[in-house]
């Protein structure tokens, strides 16, 4: 089956789009020059226009001020405006820092979490009611931008609990906890446009709904179903009534909003459970799809599913991009979603349809008793993959030590690798790239005007194998020596499972392996990861350069241009000829040049930095505003071994006065 492309609801709709003027035609004053939103703006860009730090002066940043923020993991993308910076620090508190200075100006605490990626700004037009909007402990909260005080007429004492609205659609909210999530959602007009997480990983999670509510009172204005109801589009890719008991189909990441059209553009994530769909079948819209909504109503423009029948946690996991493009002499509005799986879609930003085509091609097939897995998946024929899509003997990582390359070998060996999109199995399936490979949230940028799309992507392949329920299967493994299922093995596996399944349905779990080896190496050999440029006017990659280092010993040889092996922090692309990264590994902030991918500045950081950095102007001045994380917990937990981090900070560099 074809991916379903929805048009618009009315001929005479899409007319009214399309005459409205395009937010390329002219660009206002302060168009990409503040930083007032997650991202940069409701684009999502992750670009500054301003170009007083550039490619002929970048070597002489320096720290301008430092924010210490405690010890936490920060992930979070700050927000400048009116003077104001507005970051995440300490136990869950909101401050507001003099920009130029860095000296705190209020502080709001909060008992409970606070969405750690970004919040939200809004003014009203006489300019005299500011406030912060932002997710904190399942609630959609407001506070004062410039006192920090709670706004009491919002909601019911400054906060609205986010289950009202999944409520409000029928969904029973009995035992479910606080809706808390990362995303934090987009303010458009007088609205702010959130996301629901599927708050369980299992079964039994939620649905991800979209919700809108009122910026002044918080009543809920409208709610898109991300898994449809009984007679609404795309329930017909679901087994009937599953809205009441399925879940997930979520926008966990980021959204993006066209604000000239009154577009929002939402990737979602993949129908719970992530590794096995047998109680699902059917292509379960809106699942891994890219949706267009109208921003004032909620209501569905046109939509592109991504992936169908997810079987291998592929959700769409950053923010779509809005560029304008040059083909055959004119000018086109694009949307351009990048994912997990190493490929970039771009299509026209009113209509859908695929810029360039997309084909339907046969994929493996899944041998589990009860799943079926979708026959085909989309493949762009353009542009070309940024990321690694296969991992064969031939590309073990060949500075691991002789033992640890012959245990991956005999794993590849022995477990299903067919290559992109080989389905979970009771033997184990290799995933390449893995679905925390390929790029995720904060790491793309783009030059609205000019058609450029930046990508960071990492190269790390997964093991996943289904498990019976009940069964205790071992956890991620570190040395590359996971069990190994022999084919008999397997078949009896595949024999129990068709036994249960004829007694009722059968609900199994997924231990998976990110395959790091006793070495913390990956096992696959470098580069591990990449800074991708597209220009997305011919659908050509301008170049592909590795980003970051590793820490190993100097014994084992390993070049310093072979990629991190975990970049997470986020991109910044500048009008000034610049790409800013951070990468995790090696503790290091560069900048490149981005018509070449050359490194023309690097900054040793007390830490690694986990999220996007920002960049604005304050009393004349140029800055570049890094959040630096303290430890990572996920990196603790996994290696015990590694030192202590350092406690997180905000570091502010500007060119010397």
């Amino acid at each position: 089956m074809r991916p379903l492309i929805a048009s618009c609801i009315f001929c005479a709709l899409v007319a009214a789009l399309l005459a409205l003027p395009s937010r390329s035609s002219a660009r206002p004053s302060n168009a990409y020059t503040t930083w007032d939103e997650y991202l940069g703006g409701a684009h999502s860009a992750q670009f500054t226009a301003l170009r007083q730090i550039n490619t002929s002066n970048v070597s002489t940043l320096e720290v301008a001020w430092r924010f210490p923020a405690g010890r936490r993991t920060f992930l979070f993308n700050p927000l400048v405006v009116d003077g104001l910076a507005y970051v995440l620090a300490g136990a869950n508190d909101l401050v507001a820092l003099d920009a130029a200075t860095g000296v705190t100006v209020w502080t709001h605490p909060h008992a409970g979490a606070v969405g750690t990626r970004g919040i939200n700004y809004w003014r009203s037009a006489d300019g005299r009611d500011r406030r912060l909007l932002y997710i904190a402990d399942g609630y959609l909260a407001a506070i004062d931008a410039k006192t920090g005080h709670a706004i009491s007429g919002f909601g019911r004492d400054g906060r609205v609990d986010l289950r009202t609205g999944l409520a409000a659609t029928g969904r029973s909210v009995d035992g479910l906890g606080p809706l808390q999530t990362s995303n934090p959602g987009r303010v458009f007009e007088n609205l702010i446009i959130v996301s629901l997480p599927a708050l369980r990983p299992g079964y039994d999670s939620n649905p991800g709904d979209v919700q809108a509510y009122d910026v002044r009172t918080g009543a809920l204005r409208w709610v898109f179903r991300s898994l449809p109801g009984d007679g609404e589009t795309g329930a017909d890719t679901w087994p009937q009534g599953a809205r009441a008991t399925r879940g997930g189909v979520h926008n966990w990441s980021e959204l993006t909003i066209d604000s000239a059209r009154g577009i929002a553009y939402v990737p979602f994530g993949t129908g719970r459970f992530d590794f096995y769909g047998g109680d699902r079948p059917g292509s379960n819209l809106f699942a891994n799809s890219l949706v267009a909504l109208d921003a004032r109503t909620g209501k569905r423009l046109w939509h592109y599913q991504i992936v169908h029948h997810d079987v291998w946690d592929y959700d769409l996991p950053v923010a779509p991009k809005l560029l304008t493009i040059r083909q055959n002499g004119r000018r086109r509005d694009v949307v351009a979603q990048a994912t997990k799986q190493g490929f970039l879609f771009v299509f026209d930003r009113v209509t859908g349809e695929p810029i360039w085509p997309i084909e339907e091609r046969p994929v493996p097939q899944s041998d589990v008793p009860g799943e079926q897995t979708w026959p085909t998946q989309p493949f762009p024929t353009r542009p070309a993959p940024f990321a690694r899509q296969s991992f064969t003997e031939g590309d073990i990582n060949p500075y691991l030590p002789a033992e640890e390359r012959l245990a991956i070998r005999e794993r590849l060996r022995s477990y299903r690798n067919d290559g992109l999109f080989t389905p979970p199995s009771f033997r184990g399936s290799i995933e390449m790239p893995g679905h925390s490979g390929g790029t995720n949230w904060g790491a793309v940028a783009a030059d609205p005007d000019n058609g450029e799309v930046f990508v960071l992507s990492k190269a790390l392949p997964t093991m996943i194998r289904l498990v019976m329920p009940g069964v205790s299967e071992p956890g991620a493994s570190r040395t590359g020596r996971a069990t190994i299922v022999p084919a008999e093995e397997a078949a009896r596996l595949t024999r129990e499972a068709s036994d249960a399944l004829r007694k009722g349905p059968v609900r199994f779990t997924s231990p998976y392996d990110f395959m790091f080896t006793s070495t913390y190496l990956s096992p696959i050999g470098p580069p591990w990861s990449e800074i991708v440029a597209y220009d997305l006017n011919t659908g050509d990659v301008k170049w592909r350069v590795p980003h970051g280092s590793v820490a190993a010993p100097a014994e084992l040889g390993i070049p310093p241009t072979s990629g991190a092996h975990w970049p997470r922090g986020g991109l910044l692309l500048s009008a000034g000829g610049l790409l800013f990264a951070a990468s995790g590994s090696d503790k290091t902030f560069r900048a490149y040049d981005r018509r070449t991918g050359q490194v023309v500045w690097t900054y040793a950081l007390p830490a690694a930095s986990d999220g996007v950095p920002a960049s604005y102007e304050a009393a004349g001045r140029q800055y570049i505003l890094v959040p630096v994380a303290a430890a990572n917990g996920w990196n603790a937990a996994r290696f015990p071994t590694l030192p202590p981090a350092p406690d997180g900070s905000y570091v502010a560099f500007a060119l010397p006065k």
